[in-house]
């Protein structure tokens, strides 16, 4: 059985500012350990230093009997690359480089006429060492993941681009092929991010069931509580660990609060005895040369109170500040007749009225965010879609879906796929504007970064921040916009609780249509409708969430 041990972890950032301290903590032999923190504390930097990915400033890492990653966005954004390419990312990393060998040696064979007796003789011992490493052994594994994710046999599938497979499919495969490895020690970053419930529901029992050690990050309360065992908090840039679940979590961070504040109250009040001793003896001493060494003593402890330094604060809560307003539009908002995604649905019609706040639900790959994409993109008529900055692949489809009068749409992309903001910092990209948005001065832009905590990240490229700060900032940029109808893809999967919160109480006072696919138990709360994307291809409305439709 693996393990994984960290002590006295420090990571410092390029400019200098230590993002995480003294971090330590245990993941024991078979344990289920989840880390949370609030959007940039460094959840995914850590786990980059648990891999090895990066290297810790001080402190150390050790773990034993191998280790399985998985990352946050694992496989996105990855456009023609095959699926055989993002299983063998998977795999032990000595069958990684084997498999690299191989791939070189098939090219060498494939460019000519099938290669001379030297490419032959290398590509031969390419496929002995794939053997060797358990390179078969690992295909099988392939296609019984396959076989249970896509329902295809591997030699069916490993050569699908990635693009063609939704993120909830990419994220089950990872999952499932990462169960079934060799490896003892798992590091999941955000393992339910883009999967709907009945995945998220089988995620939690493969977690608990599991004999690996696995450690993971999530927001997910219901996953955090049906699965973790132990929980390690990442904030205030330090660590502390909660050995029970996540139900009893809350209580302990309170308790832990409060017993800090009672700490710092009394390490206030024994500074002010010391200080008001040595200023007794400071001021007895300055006529009694016998009251010298007392005072010297005095001050000496005093000073050394000092250099040891107060107990920590309980940190700071977010306050993030979520002002979206909207505009009165067209009664009605969106208007489908006979629409049919191709490959995906059945023709269905479908009116949003103004002021609706319709979930969309549904398994993955049912069509639920190529609906969106076409609806941002102005459905049958682009004229009236998002800043053609976006560049939001094309839908194919039949029928038509029209957007009413005034109707302004502003898209959240599930993949936080912005290639127009590569290079550029928030602060430039807040600066520069563009159709959608109008070009904020310094100071409006600062202030705007600020009520979404993100004015320490201003000079930061987009690409740099976590997957948290980059959904805070998308929010920021509808915000800006001025989009009246919000088109949101799975907008809560990389929010922590407060900005999940912050953003569900801007979507109360936003006055204009939301339409949001979401795989989120407790987000879905704040809706009143529901559209059910059917595994047969129907699309349906529900009068409440339906989740077990895969």
């Amino acid at each position: 059985m693996g393990f994984v041990d960290l002590s006295g972890v420090r990571y410092v950032l390029g400019d200098g500012r230590t993002l995480f301290s003294d971090v330590s903590f245990r993941v024991g032999e078979g344990a289920k350990v989840a880390l949370i923190g609030a959007n940039g504390t460094g959840k995914t930097t850590l786990l980059k230093i648990v891999t090895g990915d990066l290297a810790t400033e001080a402190g150390t890492v050790s773990h034993s009997g191998g280790l399985g990653v998985m990352r946050q966005l694992v496989g996105m954004r990855e456009g023609e690359r095959p699926l055989r390419d993002l299983a063998v990312e998977l795999g032990p990393p000595r069958l990684r480089s084997v498999w690299q060998r191989r791939r070189k040696a098939e090219g060498r064979m494939m460019a000519g006429d099938g290669g001379t007796e030297r490419d032959q003789l290398a590509y031969a011992q390419a496929l002995a060492d794939w053997g060797e490493a358990g390179g078969y052994e690992f295909e099988v594994v392939c296609d019984t993941v396959a076989v249970a994710v896509l329902g295809k046999p591997w030699t069916e599938v490993e050569q699908r681009p990635l693009r063609t497979l939704s993120g909830g499919e990419q994220k089950r495969f990872a999952l499932h092929l990462l169960l079934q490895g060799r490896d003892e020690v798992l590091v999941l970053d955000e393992p339910d991010n883009f999967l709907d419930v009945p995945a998220k529901r089988e995620l939690e029992q493969a977690i608990r069931e599991s004999d690996k050690s696995i450690l993971f990050v999530s927001h997910d309360r219901e996953v955090l509580a049906n699965a973790a065992d132990r929980i390690v908090t990442l904030e205030a840039g330090t660590a502390w660990t909660h050995g029970g679940g996540f139900a009893s979590w809350h209580e302990a961070r309170v308790s832990r609060h409060e017993r800090f504040e009672e700490l710092r109250r009394r390490w206030d009040e024994e500074h002010q005895k010391l200080r008001e001793l040595m200023l007794m003896y400071k001021n007895k001493a300055a006529y009694n040369d016998g009251m010298a060494s007392r005072y010297r003593a005095a001050q000496t402890r005093l000073r050394k109170f000092e250099e040891a330094g107060p107990p920590p604060v309980p940190p700071r809560d977010q306050d993030i500040r979520v002002k979206l307003e909207g505009g009165r539009t067209g009664k009605r908002a969106v208007v489908c007749e006979g629409l049919e995604l191709e490959d995906l649905t059945f023709p269905f019609d479908l009116e949003v009225w103004y002021g609706d706040r319709v979930a969309v639900l549904g398994a993955n790959g049912t069509g639920k965010s190529h609906f969106l994409r076409l609806l941002a993109q102005g459905g049958t008529d682009p004229e009236v879609g998002v800043a053609p900055e976006r560049k939001l692949d094309p839908v194919r489809h039949g029928g038509t879906a029209r957007l009413g009068a005034r109707v302004h749409p502003g898209h959240f992309s599930q993949t936080h796929e912005h290639p127009e903001f590569a290079g550029r910092s928030l602060r430039d990209i807040l600066w520069e504007g563009d159709r959608d948005r109008p070009s904020l001065e310094r100071s409006k832009a600062m202030s705007a970064l600020s009520r979404y905590e993100l004015n320490g990240q201003s000079e930061q490229d987009f690409s740099t921040l976590s997957g948290g700060q980059q959904a805070r900032f998308m929010v920021l940029l509808l915000e800006l916009s001025g989009a009246t109808c919000l088109l949101l893809d799975e907008p809560t999967d990389n929010l922590d609780l407060a900005s999940a919160e912050a953003l569900e109480e801007g979507l109360k006072s936003f006055e204009g249509t939301v339409i949001a696919v979401t795989h989120d138990r407790w987000f879905t709360r704040g809706f009143d409708r529901f559209v059910v994307f059917q595994n047969d291809g129907e699309v349906v409305e529900s009068d409440e969430p339906v989740w077990d439709v895969r």
